[in-house]
C-alpha cells in the first residue's frame, strides 16, 4: 500500500463518515429508497482481512461480485498488484462503477482491474478460471445463484468470502441458504467469522472429490 492508495483510502473514509451521519437521520423507509446513494462498504477491518488473504493465497485471479463504489475494490486491486494478478469486479449500476474507476485510477491501480458491468448471472458465464479468491457482496438473493456459477471456476485451495452473514438481520434467510449451498459441496469447507458484518470464508479443498 503506497501513498496514492492511502490518499484514496482517506477519500473513502471521509465519504463514509459523512454518509453515516446523513443516513442516520433518515427513516428506515427513506433509507431503503435511497440506499444506492450511500457507500455501504464492507468496512476497513474486513477489507484489510481480504487484502491479507489475497496476498497470502498468492491469488492471480480475484473476482469481486459487487463493486459498489469501490471500497473493497481498492484493497483487492492493491492485493492483485502485489501478486501480479487481475481483479474482475462486477456491478449492475454504471454510476457506482464510474465512481470506483475514478478512485482506482487515482490510486494507480486501474491496470490490474477488469470492469464487468451488467447482470452478474449472465456475465459470470464468461469469467475465466481458475479463480483463487471471490468476494460475494451483491444483493443477498443473488448469493446462491452466483455461487453455483463461480464454484466450478474455483481453483483447488481457492476461497470464497461472503459478506453480511450476520448483519443485517433482514438478510439472514438468504445468507443462511447460501451457507447451506456452499456446505452441500463435498469439497468445500466453511467457517463464519465475526469480522465486520460477518464473513463466511469457504475453501475448496485441494484434491478432494467433487
Amino acid at each position: 500500500m503506497d501513498q496514492a492508495f492511502e490518499r484514496v483510502l482517506d477519500v473513502y473514509r471521509q465519504r463514509i463518515a459523512q454518509e453515516s451521519a446523513a443516513s442516520a437521520a433518515l427513516s428506515g423507509e427513506e433509507f431503503a429508497r435511497r440506499r444506492d446513494d450511500f457507500l455501504l462498504a464492507v468496512g476497513e477491518p474486513a477489507a484489510r482481512f481480504l487484502h491479507s488473504l489475497a496476498i497470502g493465497l498468492g491469488a492471480k485471479r480475484i473476482v469481486e461480485l459487487g463493486t459498489s463504489y469501490g471500497f473493497s475494490t481498492l484493497f483487492l486491486a492493491d492485493a492483485a498488484r502485489a501478486t501480479g494478478g487481475t481483479l474482475y469486479t462486477y456491478d449492475s449500476v454504471a454510476s457506482k462503477q464510474d465512481y470506483a474507476r475514478e478512485r482506482l485510477e487515482e490510486a494507480g491501480l486501474a491496470d490490474v482491474v477488469e470492469w464487468r458491468l451488467g447482470n452478474a448471472l449472465e456475465l459470470l458465464r464468461d469469467q475465466p478460471g481458475p479463480v483463487d479468491l471471490v468476494l460475494m457482496d451483491v444483493w443477498k438473493d443473488l448469493y446462491t445463484p452466483c455461487f453455483e456459477l463461480v464454484y466450478p471456476l474455483l481453483a483447488d485451495g481457492g476461497v470464497i468470502v461472503a459478506d453480511n452473514m450476520i448483519h443485517p438481520q433482514s438478510a439472514r434467510q438468504a445468507t443462511a441458504a447460501y451457507a447451506a449451498a456452499v456446505r452441500s459441496k463435498p469439497d468445500m469447507e466453511g467457517v463464519l467469522l465475526s469480522v465486520g458484518h460477518g464473513l463466511d470464508v469457504a475453501c475448496r479443498r485441494s484434491g478432494a472429490a467433487a
